[in-house]
């Protein structure tokens, strides 16, 4: 056993009951919004859907653009 000495530093034990490990219902809705759908492989398959998307809406610009000024 130790000595009780009055100088020593008492720790009060963690109170389990108390811990709240449900981290997903601390978050708030636009944070699990963006967990589902920027993170993992739908967050993979968000990226490349939107890159062919900037890519298809570019070459339309670009094929509009290039027909209105070279129509004459």
């Amino acid at each position: 056993m130790e000595p009780n000495n009055a100088g020593s530093v008492q720790y009060d034990r963690w109170n389990n009951d108390n811990i709240n490990m449900n981290v997903e219902a601390s978050q708030s809705p636009i944070r699990r919004i963006h967990n589902r759908l920027c993170v993992g492989r739908t967050g993979s398959m968000m990226k490349v859907a939107g890159a062919v998307a900037a890519l298809v809406s570019i070459f339309i610009i670009g094929y509009v653009t290039g027909y209105y000024v070279h129509r004459c």
